[in-house]
């Protein structure tokens, strides 16, 4: 029987939360410089402004237990999927000047308090046209913050699943890697990125070994539909061992999790954390048919379908206005209001990071929520991810 591993800390915090439910966790001593980036990411308004610039007083953050687990985790997280990636973003180059912005990405998003950040082994790295890994920036990131200050933050990386891996004993070789990357002597979050064409039973007996051996705190998968999902949580629940989190596509224009995975995740008490919760900036606004995105998400989300999408993105700023939000801000607060999930968008600059902070500390009506998602029932969404039929 796996033993449970102590609750995750973010920076100094109280513990004592019940699983599965939300709690409001309080960084001590926030600098004034930390409060006016609290202020501009419109996580702070109104009167709480004032007081706050006045008074250092405590900047508070929702957090939840991840699943069943004794991981917590904010209600919003970071993903490094475009750390060091020029396959997919990036516009294909690397160069310091990206390197510093996604520096600065990290920095902003833990004095904001998002302290929960998701990368994988193959992130940036050469086996998918990487110039650097993501996991070893993350690293170099953490170890150069807590030379300034004692900072803990929670961390998730993923397994790739490749054909030619065999049994379980590649997860925990794989892991060991990562944890060198990582500069780490264990994961929080440890998850099956993808199903593999073969091996699934090993790789999950690797992961209950990584809980076992005391290199993970708890373990997820990713990309699995609803029968993947109930038999990991079976096969792991055997050995005692908690199935904590699915990370799947999920967002406002991509609805699919609703037609039965979110259902089964609820059930079983796993989180749903959500990749590309604002559809990989479409959510944004910020791209019209006339000013579609470069790259390979031109060709996901082109023309047509950002023309199909307009009525989406105009409701979106329409309660962005109401509530002094960006219409990101809104998209993942919708994403927010579904209950048990955490959704991870990528952040490749401060301003980004400091902008997603501002999705938290307040919430959309159950009318809101309602009319957002009548509206987006009006566009199909694209084809191209994800993975969890395979």
């Amino acid at each position: 029987m796996a033993s449970r591993a102590s609750p995750s800390p973010l920076y100094l915090l109280s513990d004592g939360a019940v699983g599965g439910e939300r709690r409001v966790l309080t960084k001590r001593a926030i600098s004034g410089v930390q409060i006016r980036r609290q202020i501009h990411a419109g996580s702070l308004r109104g009167g709480e402004c004032q007081a706050a610039a006045s008074s250092s007083t405590s900047v508070k953050v929702d957090t939840l237990r991840l699943g069943q687990s004794e991981v917590e985790v904010t209600a919003i997280g970071i993903g490094a999927w475009s750390w060091g990636d020029t396959g997919y973003w990036n516009e294909g180059t690397w160069d310091d000047r990206k390197l510093k912005e996604v520096k600065a990405a990290f920095n902003a998003s833990v004095d904001a308090g998002l302290t929960f950040f998701d990368t994988a082994e193959v992130y940036g790295s050469q086996l998918v046209g990487g110039a650097e890994n993501s996991e070893s920036l993350l690293g170099r990131f953490i170890k150069e913050r807590q030379k300034q200050e004692e900072t803990k933050v929670v961390v998730a990386t993923k397994f790739a699943a490749l054909p030619w891996r065999l049994g379980r004993g590649s997860v925990i070789s794989a892991l060991k890697a990562s944890l060198g990357r990582l500069g780490l002597s264990t994961v929080d979050v440890y998850q099956l990125h993808w199903p593999g064409l073969w091996g699934n039973e090993g790789y999950l007996d690797g992961l209950g070994d990584a809980v076992e051996q005391g290199l993970v705190k708890t373990v997820g998968v990713s990309n699995y539909n609803e029968k993947r999902l109930r038999n990991a949580y079976t096969q792991l629940k055997k050995r005692g061992i908690v199935l904590a989190s699915n990370q799947v596509n999920y967002s406002l224009i991509y609805r699919r999790p609703e037609n039965g995975l979110k259902q089964v995740c609820d059930e079983l008490g796993i989180t749903l954390i959500a990749y590309s919760p604002i559809a990989q900036g479409i959510l944004s606004g910020k791209y019209t048919p006339s000013n579609p995105p470069t790259g390979p998400r031109g060709r996901i989300y082109n023309k047509e379908f950002l023309t199909k999408v307009a009525p989406v993105l105009d409701k979106l700023k329409e309660l962005g206005q109401q509530y002094g939000k960006t219409s990101t801000q809104v998209a993942l607060n919708w994403l927010v209001a579904q209950k048990n999930v955490v959704p991870i968008p990528g952040a490749k600059s401060a301003s980004q990071a400091q902008e997603f902070a501002g999705a938290l500390g307040w919430s959309l009506s159950s009318e809101e929520v309602q009319e957002l998602r009548d509206v987006a029932c009006k566009v199909s969404p694209v084809i191209g991810f994800p993975v969890e039929n395979l």
